[in-house]
């Protein structure tokens, strides 16, 4: 894959993730309808804050994992095909009605008044945030760059998009929160993701090291 071709493809998916409704939207608009957009942006840098600690952690055991071997590779494309295919098609044929409800991890911190520490365990402490990271960025790596380096690259963009939507949501709290939480929009937003999540499946086992 080629620089071009792995940027333009990645930030197209990894957009349209964002832009799904989720638990980081949700814990977003919570904050910022209950207690304010100074808080709700804590959250926001506080999600954002351990995306990048995901990031960095695949991104080392990555770049050691497959530069060492070829099996890993091989095993790694395989498990993450069929996982992402997996998620695609529970998007496609069992789409939500609403967002993601709160998560186990986030309620404990429920009370706490900083929201950055809200935002970053509710992040940390999901081992979805892990999993989709190990299934799903190395198939966007381009040839001839370090594995390592160019994952948390890829890690940081997604960083980069979620600030950016983030700040959308809470400059715009009211209409959006009432867009999102339409069931047709979470529905339609499930799958289309699933569709794309289908796709980028059989584009990861149908690639080579």
């Amino acid at each position: 894959m080629t620089l071009t071709d792995s940027l333009v493809s990645y930030t197209f998916a990894i957009t349209l993730l964002t832009l799904t409704p989720g638990l980081d939207t949700a814990l977003i608009l919570r904050t910022a309808a209950s207690e304010g957009s100074k808080k709700a942006f804590q959250a926001a840098m506080g999600v954002n804050a351990g995306c990048m600690i995901w990031g960095a952690i695949v991104a080392l055991g990555l770049g050691a994992l497959l530069t060492a071997s070829e099996l890993a590779f091989n095993v790694l494309k395989w498990v993450g095909a069929a996982y992402l295919c997996w998620l695609g098609l529970q998007m496609l044929f069992k789409p939500r009605n609403q967002m993601a409800a709160e998560s186990a991890a986030d309620a404990p911190l429920k009370k706490s008044s900083n929201g950055f520490i809200k935002g970053l365990f509710g992040n940390v402490l999901n081992p979805k945030v892990g999993v989709f990271y190990v299934t799903f960025l190395p198939q966007f790596v381009a040839s001839g760059y370090p594995v390592a380096a160019y994952t948390f690259g890829l890690a940081m963009i997604h960083v980069l998009i979620g600030t950016v939507w983030s700040s959308t949501m809470i400059a715009a709290t009211r209409p959006l929160s009432r867009w999102l939480k339409r069931p047709a929009v979470v529905r339609n937003m499930d799958r289309l993701t699933g569709l794309v999540f289908v796709a980028f499946a059989v584009r990861l086992a149908t690639s080579k090291r």
